[in-house]
């Protein structure tokens, strides 16, 4: 992908007001929705807060408005599956903060950090191990710099000239003495773009010689020679040492360094790299990966852990992953003990298999044989390190849906490991949460232990038939028994976000109410029934303050259980107002059994306001919204959920329909269906196989499946094995028959895998060459999502037009 200035178009955005008198293919100004609701989007968001690993300081982030669309209008460069700002060295949609704020814990006076510029950007926050510091990048006309800021003092200082190098992940790593980083930078004959030629060299020529090499729909992937140049160019760094005072001292020649990671001693450095041969048709992450441990104070190769070759024909099958060395980290419990899973079945998921992984470790000085410490019969998920005799493990398997958690002891590699939990991963009654963790003498987190060393802290959502209530639990290592230790009541949704232990039983949450935004509290204990604010954020959008929101629960013509959130307008009253134009907002989900598929998962407490394009804007106007009505795809046993996708899509839209119009809530003659991604292809597909609507709404979807052959969302099939799949799901084959308005939005460069631009484009062209009433709009500069204040306002505007066009008669749009 290749974006150039527009400087005729950003000098339109920048004036706002010259436009052609007579539009080109019916290109329109940009419009912005009535008020309120304009000028909603302009409100300031809560602070982005962060927690120090010592919970001895909050830090509140100040986050930006809406990005303007001259900044989304910048260069970038897509380059093997990565979009970046070549001025910059960083992500193209990096998102930056405007201003820091801490206060120590938990009555500590706030404190905003001084001798930032005016207006900084601000990324890449990291704490230091002691918790007594901050690192961050500050974005700049010619790179991003390096600070840090101490908060004792609340001073912050630069650290780095503009050289750092983002483009492939964070750029420094913090030492364990908090007295340094390791950082990536442009090596200094990287600082000039390469020169680009005016003519290829020659044409493009790909080969494959009878090996099976499927790939799902990737973006942004290299494209020619040109874009190989350009990629070894821009990701190729030089690494570096820099203490607190500003000394530096090289480490590593400039290679293609894809991740770095400081030993948790910090003698060692874990160096991962990339070389060729490349691909055209793979991301950067599946290419040749050399992985070496160096001596931190010299720089030398001390061992070399792997070195993978090209993985472009990694099996589609979900579960299926590459074969080698992978996911390379440092045990945190450990000064300098490496551990990386290594596939067993070859890496495909569709291969019968009594194992499917290993966990391996070896300790510093990598001298020894590696040991095994454990054999997964799911594919490996994550591990939690805790101590020398007690780590938690995590196993997954999609075609079952289940997931299995285990203590082991490594101490002990040959002694069996405990199975502590075996369940549905999409059960989420009993889904147990995540382990806390907690700082060690390294900065490293590790499992929270009890005092007693016999179990660990848990922090879960909390959901249930009674509804969804956070919660802090105990789980004993022994048997796997729980205990809830705190539980959030009514009338708030209340998540835990931090807790000092049973010992020093302070405990950090995040509360809110729908009438309370969320806000910071601290309790001394658990049960402290009158815990401390740290935090007072107001409300943003008290227009929205009067809003009715219900969890309603039904059932689908075969029984299988239903809910939806349904939102009513401020004010409303049935008697009063009658039944309403109502928006149903669509995304449909996979399930292997009718019982998770029928969970109620929506919390009920949870205050709620819109940002960005949210429909929920439309509740001002005086819909209803029905948010999410469960459209469960149900593949029991070996039956595969999309082959009868069509069927029970119409099911579950019919009895979410059915429902609100029986209360009364909406009008039959005035409903509408949209969605976003997978659920603009379903609000595609209800249009084409229903009449239930009156007009749909469809965003950045995807209405052809053989434009994805190889996989989409849970399909793990390809399109020769599952034609009838493939096309029956596709509404571009029936949209002979959507026979409803409809709206089709696409940012103009969406990079997300299978959802190009060129699918609306395409539902576009078929329904206008069938004689359709159909409406097509195109972002420029935006991807999958929305973010420019002017694309923003716009989708809003296109949304409201469209649905009082055909829901209201008297409507003058």
């Amino acid at each position: 992908m290749r974006r150039q200035w527009r400087w005729w178009l950003i000098g339109a955005i920048a004036l706002c007001t010259t436009f052609l008198a007579t539009p080109s293919r019916g290109d329109i100004p940009w419009q912005t929705p009535p008020a309120p609701i304009d000028q909603l989007l302009d409100a300031p968001l809560s602070p982005a807060v962060s927690i120090a690993p010592q919970r001895q300081w909050l830090l509140e982030l100040e986050q930006p408005a809406l990005r303007s669309l001259a900044e989304l209008a910048e260069p970038t460069l897509g380059l093997a599956g990565h979009e970046i700002n070549p001025r910059t060295h960083a992500p193209a949609d990096l998102y930056t903060y405007r201003g820091l704020r801490v206060r120590q814990i938990p009555d500590g006076p706030w404190q905003s950090i001084q001798d930032l510029p005016a207006q900084p950007r601000i990324s890449y926050v990291q704490w230091s191990p002691d918790g007594e510091a901050i690192a961050f990048t500050l974005e700049r006309d010619t790179g991003l710099e390096l600070w840090i800021a101490n908060l004792a003092t609340a001073q912050a200082r630069r650290l780095m000239e503009p050289v750092l190098n983002a483009t492939d992940g964070n750029p420094c790593d913090w030492q364990p003495d908090s007295q340094g980083l390791v950082c990536k930078i442009v090596p200094a004959a990287n600082r000039q773009p390469p020169p680009e030629p005016e003519i290829p060299d020659g044409p493009r020529v790909e080969e494959n010689l009878g090996r099976t090499a499927p790939a799902r729909t990737y973006t942004n992937l290299l494209q020619n020679q040109q874009d190989v140049v350009l990629f070894e160019h821009y990701f190729t760094s030089a690494l570096v040492e820099i203490n607190l005072q500003g000394d530096r001292r090289p480490l590593v020649a400039p290679q293609l360094v894809d991740r770095l990671s400081l030993s948790p001693d910090g003698r060692y450095l874990l160096l991962e790299t990339l070389h060729r041969p490349f691909s055209y048709q793979v991301p950067a992450w599946r290419f040749p990966k050399r992985s070496v441990i160096l001596d931190s104070r010299t720089g030398e190769e001390v061992y070399e852990i792997a070195d993978l070759p090209l993985a472009d024909n990694i099996p589609i099958a979900i579960g299926s992953t590459r074969p080698g060395r992978r996911q390379i980290v440092w045990r945190s419990d450990q000064p300098a003990t490496l551990c990386w899973v290594e596939a067993l079945d070859g890496g495909d998921a569709e291969q019968a298999a009594d194992y499917r992984d290993a966990l391996w470790e070896l300790p510093a000085p990598f001298t020894a044989q590696p040991q095994q410490l454990w054999r997964s019969q799911y594919r490996f998920s994550q591990v939690d390190w805790g101590r020398e005799d007690a780590a938690l493990v995590w196993e997954w398997w999609y075609n079952n849906r289940q997931e299995r958690l285990w203590r082991l002891n490594p101490a002990e590699p040959t002694a069996a490991p405990q199975l502590l939990l075996e369940r549905n991963y999409q059960d989420a009654y009993n889904d147990p949460g995540e382990p806390l963790l907690e700082p060690n003498r390294y900065g490293r987190s590790v499992l929270h232990f009890s005092p007693d060393g016999e179990a660990v802290y848990f922090a879960g959502r909390g959901a249930s038939p009674e509804g969804v209530y956070p919660f802090l639990a105990r789980r004993s290592l022994s048997t796997g028994e729980t205990e809830r230790l705190w539980q959030a009541s009514d009338p708030y949704f209340e998540q835990v976000v931090d807790f000092g232990g049973t010992a020093a039983p302070t405990l950090l949450t995040r509360r809110q109410s729908p009438q309370e935004p969320p806000n910071y509290f601290y309790y001394d204990s658990l049960t402290d029934s009158t815990p401390q604010a740290l935090t007072d954020y107001g409300d943003r959008a008290p227009q929205f303050a009067e809003v009715q929101k219900q969890i309603v629960t039904y059932e689908r013509a075969d029984g299988v259980s239903l809910s939806a959130t349904l939102y009513l307008p401020p004010g409303y009253d049935a008697a009063r107002d009658g039944p309403l134009p109502t928006l149903f907002w669509v995304y449909p989900e996979e399930f292997k059994d009718v019982e998770t598929a029928g969970q109620v998962t929506t919390a009920a407490n949870t205050f709620i306001r819109p940002y960005r394009a949210s429909v929920l804007y439309l509740l001002l106007r005086g819909y209803a919204v029905v948010a999410n009505p469960s459209l469960p795809i149900v593949g029991v046993g070996d039956r595969e959920p999309n082959d009868t996708y069509i069927e029970q899509l119409v099911a579950g839209a019919t009895a979410a329909v059915e429902t609100f119009v029986d209360q009364g809530i909406a009008d039959p003659q005035r409903l509408l269906v949209g969605g976003h991604s997978y659920g603009a292809f379903t609000t595609a597909n209800l249009l084409a196989h229903t009449d239930l609507f009156s007009a749909g709404i469809a965003r950045s979807g995807a209405y052809n499946r053989t434009l994805t052959p190889f996989g989409f969302q849970g399909e793990q099939r390809n399109f020769w094995q599952a034609q009838d799949a493939y096309i029956g799901m596709s509404p571009f084959t029936y949209a002979d028959q959507i026979n409803e308005p409809l709206l089709l939005i696409h940012g103009g460069e969406d990079a997300n895998a299978g959802t190009y631009p060129m699918q609306s484009e395409r539902l576009y062209e078929a329904l206008k060459g069938l004689g359709g009433t159909v409406r097509w709009v195109e972002l420029p500069f935006e991807g999958h999502g929305y973010e420019a204040r002017e694309s923003v306002a716009h989708v809003l505007w296109e949304v409201m037009q469209w649905s009082d066009r055909h829901t209201q008669p008297d409507s003058p749009n």
